[in-house]
């Protein structure tokens, strides 16, 4: 038999991150086989295109079939990264905002459990038969943190993971979450792209697309008209500045102790926020793949602890 490996599977609302994968949550459904090979699910007698746009905001995930054929997707991508073969027994490590762990957990593990039956499918024409052996799920934001040691030494950290649809806060004391402080705030990416596409609108009668926007804040998309590229920045900046604020709102002072930020929004904050500002201390990791890498960790320490007891 294979070994278990471990995949860990960070599922945002605007993209869906593995260790070494970050891929849009867009799936197109097909009843015939679709145009291309790339990115291509069959599951079930269908056809997914994946990572077309986004998904609709879905705040239960377990609503739908979607993120079940996105996972598998995100298992296809790192099997065949890690030259795995096509059929292996997976730990499959995910995650949850702390706000609502306690409640969403038994829900979302058996949604992704699906009784621990082999399941067979094929990405981009090639054959996977997959048997998830255990489902883990862990705090977002607090698993990306643990990879990072040298950051952990304060007495209290702000954990700010800017994702898609939310921004999720906690407060570290002691390295532990102090649970009185989780909050999620509906100010993710998503809402910062589309009220700048509005503005971009208003002022210059342009409709760029999300993809445009993220160009230009990356230091990319030289042909944007650069009316639309000042607006773009401008923009940026005061949303990252109202984040601030509603984090301080939400009973977190970001002058008083450093914060951490990470998810799809860091590398945003690290351009428009410095500890110069005087607003607060950041400290920035813009690896979006922080948590995935996080969840393995995890497992992989409590397995080591396990074969040790």
């Amino acid at each position: 038999m294979n070994d278990t490996i471990i995949i860990g599977v960070d599922h945002g609302y605007a993209a869906m991150k593995t260790a070494h994968f970050s891929f849009p949550t867009g799936l197109v459904e097909y009843e015939h086989e679709p145009y291309t090979r790339k990115d291509v699910l069959e599951y079930d007698g269908r056809y997914y295109v994946v990572g077309t746009g986004r998904q609709p905001l879905q705040k239960d995930k377990t609503v739908t079939e979607d993120y079940y054929l996105l996972t598998l997707a995100a298992i296809a991508k790192e099997l065949e990264h890690r030259q795995a073969g096509p059929v292996a027994t997976v730990h499959l490590a995910a995650g949850l905002p702390l706000t609502g762990f306690g409640r969403d957990k038994k829900k979302f593990r058996e949604y992704l459990f699906r009784d621990g039956k082999p399941v067979t499918f094929r990405y981009e024409w090639s054959t996977y038969t997959v048997t998830v052996e255990k489902v883990s799920l862990f705090p977002q934001g607090y698993a990306a943190v643990l990879t990072q040691s040298t950051l952990l030494d304060e007495p209290s950290i702000i954990v700010a993971d800017i994702g898609g649809w939310t921004v999720d806060l906690m407060r570290l004391d002691g390295r532990i979450p102090n649970a009185a402080t989780c909050r999620s705030l509906e100010l993710g990416m998503i809402r910062c792209l589309d009220e700048i596409a509005e503005q971009i609108r208003r002022s210059l009668g342009l409709s760029m697309t999300a993809a445009q926007i993220e160009s230009v804040l990356c230091g990319e998309a030289n042909s944007v008209d650069n009316n639309a590229r000042s607006i773009i920045h401008r923009e940026a900046g005061a949303y990252a500045h109202r984040l601030l604020s509603a984090i301080t709102e939400s009973g977190l002072d970001v002058r008083a102790m450093p914060t951490i930020f990470l998810g799809g929004g860091a590398a945003l904050m690290k351009r428009h926020v410095s500890a110069t500002d005087g607003l607060c201390r950041p400290l920035i990791l813009d690896d979006v793949c922080l948590n995935a890498k996080g969840y393995e960790r995890l497992v992989g320490q409590l397995s080591a602890r396990a074969d040790h007891e």
